[in-house]
C-alpha cells in the first residue's frame, strides 16, 4: 500500500494560499512554459497544475478548459500587449502619441524578461503547429492597430486615401518595435545596456517614435516632390472635322437604295 504524500509544512501551505489574482497568473506562468516547450497538444493540464502547485480544478475554474487557457496564455497583457485602435487613430492627437502607444506594445513586455522570451517561443511554435489563434491574433488585433495608423499616416501627411506606399510605411514603422522584440538577443549580443534597464528601454521606445517620425517626414518630401501630371484636356472636333462628319440619321434613312 503506498504511502500518502507529506503534508506541506506551515511556511510552505502559506505559501502556496493565494488570492485569485496571483493563482491564474501562476497557471498563466506555468502554462506558458510547457505550452512554448512542448506545444499545445503535447502539454497536459494535470502538468500546468503540477508545475503552477495549483489545484487543477482551478484551471476549469479561471480558464474553462486547456484551450481557454491557451487562449489566455496567448493574449497575456504582460507578455503579449494590445492597442486600441482608438489609442492609435485620435484626430485630437499628433502622429507622436499614435507612435508611441504603439511603440509601447512591443517595448514594455521586455520589461518582463524571462516572460517575453518565452512568448517568442511560443508565438514561433504557433505559426509552425497552428491552432488558429494566429489568425485570431492578426484578425482581431493586428490588423486593427494597422488600419489604426494608415488613418494616422494620412491623417498626419494630408492623404485622402492610403495607397500602397502608405502601408507599407506602416508596416516598416511597426517594424521597427517588432525587431527590437523579436531580436533582443542580438542587441544584447551587440549592446546590452540598450535593453539593460527599464530606464533604457524607455528611452529605446522614445528613440523608436523618433525614428518612426523620421520615416514620415521622409515619405511627406519624397509625395512632395513627384511630378504633378496635369489633367489632359478634352478633346473637341475642329470646323473642318465637323463638316465632314456623317450626315444625321434621318438624312441618310431618305437616300435611295441602289438597285443590285
Amino acid at each position: 500500500m503506498s504511502k500518502a504524500p507529506p503534508s506541506p509544512s506551515p511556511a510552505t501551505a502559506k505559501l502556496l494560499r493565494s488570492d485569485g489574482v496571483e493563482a491564474r497568473n501562476r497557471l498563466l506562468d506555468a502554462a506558458l512554459a510547457l505550452f512554448a516547450e512542448k506545444g499545445f497538444a503535447k502539454t497536459s493540464t494535470r502538468e500546468i497544475a503540477l508545475a503552477a502547485q495549483i489545484n487543477i480544478a482551478s484551471i476549469s475554474y479561471y480558464f474553462g478548459d486547456k484551450a481557454g487557457l491557451y487562449m489566455a496564455v496567448f493574449t497575456d497583457p504582460r507578455s503579449n500587449p494590445t492597442v486600441p485602435p482608438e489609442r492609435i487613430d485620435d484626430p485630437s492627437q499628433p502622429l507622436e502619441w499614435s507612435l508611441g502607444n504603439l511603440m509601447r506594445t512591443f517595448v514594455e513586455p521586455l520589461k518582463q524578461g524571462h516572460l517575453v522570451q518565452q512568448c517568442k517561443r511560443l508565438h514561433f511554435r504557433e505559426m509552425l503547429e497552428p491552432t488558429g489563434i494566429w489568425q485570431q491574433e492578426v484578425d482581431s488585433n493586428i490588423k486593427p492597430a494597422h488600419n489604426a495608423l494608415v488613418a494616422a499616416l494620412c491623417r498626419h501627411l494630408n492623404i485622402a486615401q492610403p495607397d500602397d506606399d502608405i502601408h507599407r510605411l506602416a508596416l516598416s514603422i511597426a517594424g521597427l518595435g517588432v525587431m527590437l522584440q523579436i531580436c533582443s538577443d542580438v542587441t544584447v549580443a551587440v549592446r546590452p545596456a540598450l535593453i539593460a534597464s527599464h530606464a533604457a528601454l524607455d528611452v529605446y521606445c522614445d528613440k523608436l517614435v523618433g525614428y518612426a517620425m523620421a520615416l514620415t517626414a521622409a515619405e511627406g518630401l519624397r509625395r512632395a516632390a513627384l511630378p504633378v501630371t496635369p489633367a489632359k484636356p478634352r478633346k473637341t472636333a475642329s470646323p473642318a472635322q465637323k463638316s465632314v462628319q456623317s450626315p444625321p440619321l434621318s438624312r441618310r434613312s431618305k437616300q435611295p437604295k441602289i438597285p443590285t
